[in-house]
């Protein structure tokens, strides 16, 4: 049976002064995580607010062992890239 892991990034762009400066930011780091780790990444809440978002990264895999490696990986990788801006991580599973 696949493993399905969801990581959740909830990130606080202070320094963004608007949807623009967001959004180089936000798309900095989905390009960076779908190159790096081959993971499905989107932004899933907060659009319309430019100092804040979420971002979700999945994996699928056929051993969860795997999979909790991979999002493990991206989230050192998102916290590198971002900083102090990344103020919360949460992991799901869908099995």
């Amino acid at each position: 049976m696949a493993s399905i892991g969801v990581l959740t990034l909830e990130l606080r762009l202070e320094h963004a002064r608007s949807l623009k400066d967001k959004r180089h930011v936000v798309q900095g780091l989905k390009d960076r995580l779908r190159h790096r780790f081959n993971v499905a990444v989107a932004e899933i809440d907060y659009q319309d607010l430019w100092q804040r978002a979420m971002v979700a990264a999945v994996t699928v895999s056929g051993d969860r062992g795997r999979a909790e490696q991979v999002l493990q990986s991206v989230e050192r990788e998102a916290a590198s890239f971002l900083g102090a801006s990344l103020v919360d991580a949460g992991v799901e599973w869908m099995e």
